[in-house]
């Protein structure tokens, strides 16, 4: 399984930093998608759920309510908080239901797709438009704040 809590490296701008979260999202998307075994996927969701719900809170903080302060930043940051709301609804579904219901299996597949499409959206538009929004002292600053937060959730929440 993947590490959830990872190394601080205080050297990361936000954006570094964000894709190598991003990247262990793609990795536990794989890993539910390669197990039939409901059992396996309840666990793998556990630990995908609070990387989730660790990632949406520290990078809606940290980087999102920094773009908004920005008129330029507010159509894409309103975009993206939507998106993470979206998730948030199939999370709420997924725990509300038996994995191996229908139910349960189709909310996964249309969440793995719903993070996928978000990280990629995030990744090719939202953070090209961010970089040029944001100075690269407060990149920087922001990439240590979202790290912090991020394993501080996490560590509060296993």
């Amino acid at each position: 399984m993947s590490n959830i809590k990872a190394d601080i490296n205080l050297n990361q701008d936000i954006f570094t930093a964000l894709i190598a979260r991003h990247e262990v999202q793609r990795q536990l998307c794989q890993q539910l998608e390669n197990t039939d075994d409901s059992k396996e996927q309840a666990k793998i969701y556990q630990q995908f759920k609070l990387e989730l719900t660790a990632h949406a809170a520290a990078e809606e903080r940290h980087l999102y309510v920094p773009v908004m302060e920005h008129d330029d930043g507010l159509d894409i940051a309103r975009h993206a908080i939507t998106e993470h709301h979206e998730m948030d609804e199939l999370i709420d579904t997924l725990d509300n239901h038996q994995p191996d219901s229908d139910k349960w299996q189709q909310a996964l597949k249309d969440l793995i797709h719903k993070v996928r499409h978000h990280l990629d959206e995030e990744e090719e538009e939202f953070f090209k438009q961010s970089k040029d929004i944001l100075a690269d002292d407060l990149q920087q600053r922001l990439g240590s704040l979202y790290q912090v937060e991020h394993n501080e959730f996490v560590q509060n929440n296993q």
